[in-house]
């Protein structure tokens, strides 16, 4: 494997004396990524996906635990993972001042790249994403999306044996998030492990060769999307939405899964099930307890609620904000 993480631990301290107390922004956590493998990291706002993401590429120190690429100690090392890995942080680039030619040319002649290289390269990338009439625009009168673009250009144009993506697609719209996921395939098709962090679980399916759910900085399941619907044990996927006034939602006759998500029910329904569960939703519909529902294939999204469920009332994990000195 390309790329190596074994028994990964981050732990924030509220003091450097106290080694093994504090927040475990990840725990043990192990995964190995091959060379031209899309691996999507899938998981809630503070579940350690970017602290994760952070230690590969040199910027945190782990607390416990080995990161190697090729082979080679990144954690020893991290000037050379900074080399090997190419990164789109989660945060907007600060590239005021720049057009985006300028930033990913002098990004892709940074990294090492011949000056020509870099312009060819820089120029299938704007073209790719119909980045075109913003190539020469400071980048400060720049939509948050574009920059998003250009960000992930900047990553892209002189790529790492990794390449790490932490949430490429945030502002992004709908038709170039399609354009951007073809050069992520394009960018594993060359070569390069790709680590792609996101919480957009329909995406993530698209996208990804094999991914892991992180859950309060523990990986939870791991394996294909086909591997992972696979153990749901549930061939089709009801939701219901809810009529406000609801308090207790509807019991599930079908002894599967039944996961609240906010208004919304899903519930797991087995292959010969569809005709009962259309009739059950309808007579919901006519109780005046459900408000529209949909049937269809189940989805990774099926898969990750009932696996870490609403997690919409969960506080923000102190990986997104931390005292440095105590890492």
């Amino acid at each position: 494997m390309l790329l190596e993480i074994e028994k990964l631990t981050k732990v924030y301290r509220s003091s450097w004396r106290a080694r093994e107390a504090g927040t475990r922004a990840n725990d043990g956590i192990s995964l190995a990524i091959g060379e031209g493998e899309v691996f999507g990291l899938l998981g809630h706002n503070g579940a350690g996906k970017t602290t994760l993401v952070n230690q590969v590429v040199g910027l945190l120190k782990p607390t416990f635990g080995s990161i190697r690429i090729d082979g080679k100690d990144m954690v020893a090392d991290p000037g050379l993972a900074r080399r090997l890995c190419s990164f789109q942080a989660q945060a907007q680039v600060p590239i005021d001042g720049l057009t985006p030619q300028q930033a990913i040319d002098l990004i892709g002649q940074l990294r090492g790249a011949p000056r020509a290289e870099v312009e060819r390269r820089r120029e299938r990338l704007v073209d790719a994403l119909e980045l075109g009439e913003w190539q020469d625009v400071d980048a400060a009168r720049l939509s948050g999306g574009v920059k998003r673009l250009v960000a992930f250009a900047m990553a892209a144009v002189t790529p790492g044996r990794v390449v790490m993506l932490d949430e490429p697609t945030n502002d992004v719209d709908p038709v170039r998030r399609r354009l951007l996921w073809r050069q992520v395939r394009t960018l594993a098709d060359h070569g390069a492990a790709v680590l792609l962090v996101t919480h957009n679980v329909i995406e993530a399916e698209r996208s990804v060769d094999r991914l892991a759910i992180l859950d309060e900085g523990r990986v939870i399941a791991e394996g294909t999307p086909a591997e992972l619907k696979a153990g749901l044990g549930a061939a089709l996927r009801l939701e219901l939405v809810l009529d406000p006034d609801v308090d207790e939602p509807p019991a599930s006759p079908f002894g599967l899964s039944a996961v609240p998500v906010g208004n919304r029910l899903m519930v797991g329904i087995p292959t010969d099930g569809a005709g009962q569960a259309v009739a059950w939703a309808e007579s919901l519909k006519a109780a005046g307890l459900v408000e529209e529902f949909t049937l269809g294939p189940a989805t990774l999204e099926d898969v990750y609620v009932a696996l870490v469920g609403d997690t919409g009332g969960r506080p923000a994990h102190v990986e997104e904000e931390f005292d440095a000195s105590a890492a």
